[in-house]
């Protein structure tokens, strides 16, 4: 047992194996398909800074435990924020309630021995506030030194620390010990009356002592340039036309239009636009989509997933051809398929889900220059804002934060308010070209579902899309 869940789960709670195996018989009285308890205790802290001042802070302990109880397709859970053997009882015999039909039936549950470590077990809330502020001080002076026409900068830091804890039905103790970090940066400019913004940041599962200057400057030169190359753009022309899109963040697009599209609930239901279409084409024969939870350091990565489960790498698309969905313990035996170790929740008061970790495409053979060289007239988007999908049919929109036309093969004059509107399933067979620079975002992505938040990572490489519709201001263009 390590001795942080320890001391910060069981001890407190008084609490022993002995004690958590009386709790697991009363679940086991039930004859009930699968059960487990999901022990947290979590800290987080948030500072924020404008014009020179710590405008927003926030600190927060909460500590509980999930107790859920499986019988075909229902689920039953109760959670208590009072995490003793009183209330641990009282839970199972909510659950209790929810009785299996035959015989019972046993799902294995992959041993804690192939457990990953993918981070440290730091605690990055630890450091004092003194030392986050003076990082978002130094930001926020390195921004306003950059151009006089920055007028504001706003910038915030957010630290998380999770302890961990599961027990499945077969008695085994899963631990993970959870750090996270991101740095958030916003700076406005302002010229001839005319005001635009750029964002930029990043993070993932370390210490905030991973925002050195040369991050920090990064960080700074990245918002700045959005900022003033809006400042110059001209409306985006809006139709039917070439798409290509960057590397790295823009692979929010694939995370909402496909990789929704292949977690399993979806599937099971028949309500996701890729249901039954397991070893068909369904993209250009250069795409390979995969779902990796195993990238050190990563704000996606895992040890294991909210089940118990070891991440994995999982291979959602091979060469257009669909290979896989990501699972969960449930829906994985509902639909007699392999548990993929992407069981996810916000916390111990919900229920896993099946959910991406890092979800990217891999590199192809073209390199960035030709793919842009082969675009007669289009429009290249590095960057997106906003976008929605629906599940069922996989239309989606997305808005660019940072765009330029091509023209005859070159890049030329930035444009904004290029929204890009598409189907996921059609959009995958019409790209034609797949760059040689697949990329991870910079570790900021938040993915919600059924009112669930998870952190998440995305990627891709630079993509040409031969045809889509792209929404804009200049119809005549």
């Amino acid at each position: 047992m390590n001795n942080e869940i320890n001391d910060l789960i069981l001890t407190p709670a008084e609490l022993d194996k002995n004690a958590i195996d009386k709790i697991l018989f009363q679940l086991n009285r039930a004859n009930i398909d699968y059960y487990d308890l999901y022990f947290q205790y979590s800290k987080n802290e948030f500072y924020a800074i404008e014009d020179g001042q710590v405008k927003n802070t926030s600190f927060n302990i909460d500590n509980g435990c999930g107790v859920r109880a499986i019988s075909d397709e229902k689920t039953a859970y109760a959670y208590t924020d009072e995490v003793n053997f009183r209330t641990l009882i009282q839970s199972c015999e909510i659950v209790n309630a929810l009785k299996s039909q035959g015989q019972e039936k046993k799902i294995p549950v992959i041993s804690s021995q192939t457990k990953h470590m993918l981070y440290q077990p730091i605690d990055p809330v630890i450091n004092t506030g003194k030392q986050k502020i003076e990082i978002l001080k130094k930001i926020e002076s390195m921004a306003f030194a950059v151009d006089p026409r920055i007028k504001k900068v706003n910038a915030s830091i957010a630290a998380e620390y999770d302890a961990i804890l599961i027990v499945n039905q077969q008695s085994e103790f899963k631990t993970d010990i959870r750090p996270l970090v991101r740095l958030s940066l916003s700076i406005i400019v302002e010229h001839k009356g005319r005001r635009e913004q750029g964002t930029a940041g990043g993070g993932g599962r370390f210490s905030i002592d991973y925002f050195n200057d040369q991050i920090l400057k990064d960080y700074v030169d990245e918002a700045y340039h959005q900022a003033i190359i809006n400042l110059e753009a001209t409306p985006s022309p809006a139709g039917l036309m070439t798409v290509v899109l960057g590397p790295g963040w823009p692979g929010i697009l694939l995370h909402e239009a496909i990789g929704h599209g292949l977690e399993g609930d979806f599937n099971r239901k028949k309500t996701s636009a890729f249901s039954n279409l397991m070893g068909e084409q369904v993209a250009n024969k250069n795409i390979t989509i995969v779902d990796d939870g195993t990238i050190v350091n990563r704000r996606g990565s895992l040890n294991i997933d909210d089940e118990g489960n070891p991440t994995q790498r999982t291979t959602l698309i091979e060469n257009g051809i669909l290979k896989g969905y990501l699972q969960d313990t449930l829906n994985a035996k509902l639909m007699n398929m392999p548990i993929t170790g992407n069981g996810r929740r916000e916390s111990y008061a919900h229920i896993p889900m099946p959910r991406m970790t890092n979800t990217l495409m891999t590199n192809g053979k073209d390199s960035p220059d030709e793919i842009i060289q082969s675009v007669k007239k289009g429009i290249y988007a590095p960057n997106f804002g906003g976008g929605q999908v629906d599940i069922t049919s996989g239309k989606f929109v997305f808005s660019s934060s940072l765009a330029w036309l091509i023209e005859d093969g070159k890049i030329t004059k930035p444009i904004k308010g290029a929204s890009i509107v598409g189907n996921g399933p059609d959009i995958l067979k019409k790209v034609s070209m797949v760059g040689n620079d697949s990329s991870l975002d910079s570790g900021v992505g938040t993915c919600g579902k059924d009112g669930q938040s998870v952190p998440v990572g995305v990627g891709q490489p630079t993509l040409k899309i031969d045809e889509i519709l792209v929404g804009g201001s200049d119809t005549q263009h």
